[in-house]
């Protein structure tokens, strides 16, 4: 660990083997109080010692700033962590064997530590000399000076190194309390998770187990399902995994190396780490036994406390995200079941084509209250062909009490229109507005209530429009108008106004088209932009079949959140007069 830990202050000082100038500074210095032809600022990297600093070293060596350790004195200065002073090298049994004397002419050396805030020695300033040499006290002392004031140069960029990490992992908390408190479902809340945590320093990694009283099982990025994943898709609670020993005894696990993966867990989890290429790893377990996140990186890591922290309270959030997804979902689903069983099996009638579509919000809680239903009327006479109903509504709102405030409207819209003798659309829009006076039926609702007649080999279309999106109707020709004959009231916002029935002609292979909202209205656009976008999709589809159709109106809306349901319903005549 002491070591990983000398590693991770080297990287934190961010110097390698690439000239560096306060370094060469270093160097230069040493050159000219102690005359010497060669100094060097050189750290010990795990397989290598690099020269940020450095004057008078002969080539290749002064392009590469770095030798391997086979040419190495400095890692006897870190080894022993006391200086290496030596008159002739080659008579000294811990250096005459080193390929640094033919190489790099080093025969004479002096070498002081370069040493971190916590004591630690990162590497040497070192004075070299081609010949044997006596070095004196003053010499060792000024040497002994500059090398004091290089560590106090390392310690100051390693310091704001950590103050960096510091802001920036503040600042990616307060990124992660935002941005995974609108994750929408699992995926989602996954797929946020690891796009949070990019870059060099960030996790090469992360990746979420729940509890399902079994053991674990992983939550995949649909988007980017790697192999491993899939292949160990879940966890029994006594597997040799660090998440399931996380899991299992409800502590964080650190495993910060490979070493340590191997020692103490199964050859298993050693493979499944290696296949993704990952070194180190942090796992934590969620609040209430919910599961484990885990955090891991490509090479060993140094868990600093306040990274800890930070990635403790992101688990945190993880967990309230999970709690909210899962209830949400379940909410969600018992909602869509409840609106699906009441959405209307179109029926089929001579002489007109349907097509209907739902699509619930992606963007919210709670599915909302939109429907469309189509049913036809007793014949009257009996020997006649019945006349269809048509509507489209939405009610005020977007949880499980809209949806069930929809089917009891919807319900209602047809006792009224059943009950009618002129099966008026506007009276049985009347008879709604007196329910919502007595019945606690919530704000309101908007609606467009239809009738269509066959009439001597024709279709009548008469409607009654309470406050909602004007229908489009698209003539054989290709144009598409708007009825926009309405009333502005809402259901619900009675004021003793009548409600008024509308008429109009539907010649043969025009295309009748009741909508929601939720398919022209977009956050921050005028809707009536977005009537008249669909309108043109209306005019250039409008003679294909109607599922083409309503694949063309709904393009796009099932790529990106949607804060409201959609309903849609299409009807073409296709038998009656031109």
């Amino acid at each position: 660990m002491g070591e990983l830990k000398r590693l991770e202050a080297m990287r934190l000082a961010g110097l390698s083997a690439a000239a560096d100038r306060g370094m060469d500074r270093f160097a230069r210095l040493v050159t000219r109080l102690l005359h010497v032809p060669v100094s060097l600022v050189s750290l010990l990297e795990a397989d290598r010692q690099v020269f940020p600093g450095m004057v008078g070293l002969a080539e290749p060596w002064a392009a590469r700033r770095e030798t391997p350790l086979s040419h190495s004195f400095c890692q006897h200065v870190v080894v022993d962590g006391r200086p290496l002073v030596l008159s002739d090298t080659r008579t000294d049994p811990r250096t005459c064997a080193s390929l640094a004397i033919p190489d790099l002419r080093v025969i004479a050396y002096a070498g002081m530590p370069l040493t971190d805030a916590d004591g630690q020695v990162l590497g040497s300033l070192c004075a070299i000399d081609h010949v044997p040499r006596e070095w004196t006290a003053d010499e060792l002392q000024d040497l002994e000076d500059l090398a004091t004031a290089c560590s106090v140069e390392l310690r100051l960029r390693i310091a704001t190194q950590l103050m960096r990490q510091d802001r920036d992992h503040a600042g990616l908390l307060l990124r992660a309390s935002v941005e995974l408190a609108h994750s929408r479902d699992l995926a989602d809340l996954i797929r946020r998770l690891r796009s949070l945590f990019q870059g060099p320093a960030e996790p090469t990694f992360v990746g979420l187990l729940l509890a399902d009283g079994q053991g674990l099982w992983r939550v995949l990025d649909p988007d980017n399902v790697r192999p491993v994943e899939a292949a160990i898709d879940r966890l029994d609670l006594e597997a040799r995994f660090p998440s399931a020993q996380a899991m299992r005894e409800q502590r964080t696990v650190f495993v910060p190396d490979h070493e340590a993966l191997v020692a103490g867990y199964s050859t298993e989890a050693v493979a499944g780490y290696d296949s993704l290429g990952l070194r180190s790893a942090l796992c934590v377990p969620l609040l209430g036994g919910r599961g484990v996140l885990t955090w891991c990186w490509s090479r060993p890591h140094v868990l600093a406390l306040t990274e800890k922290a930070v990635l403790t309270a992101a688990a945190g959030f993880v967990g309230q995200a999970v709690e909210r997804t899962r209830f949400v979902a379940n909410r969600l689903s018992t909602a869509e079941q409840l609106q699906a069983a009441m959405l209307t099996d179109l029926p089929t009638v001579p002489g007109l084509e349907m097509a209907a579509l739902y699509l619930p919000a992606t963007d919210q809680d709670m599915v909302g209250g939109d429907w469309y239903d189509a049913y036809q009327l007793p014949p009257h006479p009996p020997s006649t062909q019945p006349a269809l109903m048509l509507s489209v509504g939405d009610i005020i709102g977007h949880d499980i009490q809209a949806a069930a405030v929809m089917g009891q409207v919807r319900s209602m819209l047809r006792q009224a229109s059943l009950d009618h003798a002129t099966h008026s659309p506007a009276a049985a829009l009347d008879a709604v507005d007196r329910s919502f006076d007595v019945l606690p039926l919530g704000p309101g609702a908007t609606a467009v209530h239809a009738r269509l007649d066959p009439d001597g080999g024709r279709w009548c279309l008469t409607w009654s429009n309470a406050g909602h999106p004007p229908p489009l109707l698209r003539t054989p020709d290709g144009r598409v108008s708007a009825l926009g004959e309405h009333d502005l009231l809402l259901l619900g916002a009675s004021s003793g106004l009548a409600r008024h029935d509308h008429t109009h002609d539907l010649p043969r292979d025009s295309v009748l088209l009741l909508y929601t909202d939720g398919l022209v209205e977009r956050r921050d656009d005028d809707i009536d932009e977005g009537i008249r976008e669909k309108a043109s999709v209306l005019a250039a589809h409008g003679d294909k079949s109607l599922s083409l159709l309503l694949d063309a109106l709904s393009h796009g809306l099932r790529d990106s959140p949607q804060r409201d349901d959609v309903a849609v319903l299409a009807v073409r005549v296709t038998q009656g007069e031109r």
